[in-house]
């Protein structure tokens, strides 16, 4: 019993960030329908490419319209229910972390479903509605969908905190905001296309091939080590996220000001 009782103060929070974004209804549509227009206008994009030039290293249409699937559903719930994966370096260095430090809280978790962005759950909604319509759901890919968004939105939340975490011991917040940009850039090309020490990165140090392309190519032939392989990295950068985030705590220094995270 005492160990669900943190996970009730941590739903009703996600509830109140939830009612927040919600207060400004208008608002909050004009915010979803504004994301779903941008994704809308990248799949014309590579819809167009792919029509020109039929397939690049074996990815084809088809693939690419499940690959933004997989990564628009995650990026969403990541983006948008955990929005502040993305503040974890800002909010060290303006001191404003003061509150988690008198929650009977886990703190990370705190932090992370304190803030709903309205607007990128645009692409959770774009995302389940492409793979409705161009995924071919059955019961199993609908299967292998759903594991694979759970494992890249791990991985990119994690990916987020760590970096985000660096400004803790370098005293600096850009490298949450370049490494949000690098891996959102990334993932939204599938990684087959490149080649070489670029390719290493995008399954290594800026993990952006385990977002969506491997994924999405898990639903359309599933391979056993290739879901081990992405499950090891979803846990790798979701636990690296935690321990940087509570070691670099441990460094924090107040601001002196109360905030709501």
């Amino acid at each position: 019993m005492s160990e669900r009782r943190p996970l009730r103060p941590l739903a009703v929070t996600m509830q109140g960030a939830l009612t927040e974004a919600w207060s400004n209804r208008s608002g909050f549509w004009t915010q979803v329908l504004s994301m779903v227009v941008n994704d809308v206008v990248w799949i014309g994009f590579w819809l167009l490419f792919f029509h020109q030039v039929g397939t690049v290293r074996g990815w084809d249409s088809s693939s690419i319209l499940l690959l933004f699937a997989v990564l628009t559903t995650a990026g969403g719930i990541t983006l948008g229910f955990f929005s502040n994966a993305r503040r974890v370096g800002r909010l060290a260095i303006d001191g404003e972390l003061d509150a988690l430090l008198t929650l009977p809280v886990p703190p990370l978790a705190y932090l992370l479903v304190r803030r709903v962005d309205s607007t990128n759950i645009g692409d959770l909604v774009f995302g389940l509605v492409l793979f409705a319509v161009a995924g071919s759901p059955t019961p199993e890919r609908i299967a292998l969908f759903a594991a694979g968004v759970v494992a890249s939105t791990a991985l990119m939340t994690g990916f987020l905190v760590v970096v985000g975490s660096l400004a803790f011991f370098g005293g600096r917040s850009e490298s949450g905001d370049l490494g949000f940009h690098a891996i959102l850039l990334l993932s939204s090309y599938p990684a087959d296309i490149f080649t070489g020490a670029t390719r290493t990165l995008l399954y290594t140090a800026v993990p952006a091939a385990f977002v969506a392309t491997v994924p999405s190519r898990l639903i359309s032939s599933f391979d056993a080590g290739r879901a081990v392989a992405l499950l090891v990295a979803a846990a790798v950068f979701a636990f690296g996220g935690w321990a940087l985030f509570t070691l670099g705590l441990r460094r924090y220094a107040s601001g002196s000001v109360w905030t709501r995270a």
